[in-house]
């Protein structure tokens, strides 16, 4: 399993329009084989700003999202509503402690 990170920055005022589109969307992707995981943050401080946090099987998986008509469609009402270039990491989880 993997981590995969995006950052967005999004226009004040098509906030909303995404917050739409992520609830519309969310558990279609995280239904996605492959998927085990989705969560969505928003910046406490710059709150145009906003995180995913999804965990994968494997690369293969991520790969397959990200070629499929889901993510294109997701992509493309997402990608107009930035005001600042997403980044994104895959990284492997390494230690998680709950209590």
């Amino acid at each position: 399993m993997f981590v995969r990170i995006v950052k967005m920055g999004f226009q004040e005022e098509k906030i909303d329009e995404f917050l739409s589109n992520f609830e519309k969307n969310k558990s279609k992707i995280r239904n996605f084989e492959g998927c085990e995981f989705l969560e969505l943050y928003r910046d406490k401080h710059n709150t145009n700003r906003f995180f995913t946090y999804s965990y994968w099987k494997d690369e293969e998986s991520l790969e397959n999202y990200r070629n499929s008509s889901l993510f294109k469609e997701v992509w493309a009402n997402t990608k107009v509503l930035f005001n600042e270039k997403p980044e994104a990491w895959s990284v492997d989880k390494l230690v998680s402690i709950e209590y």
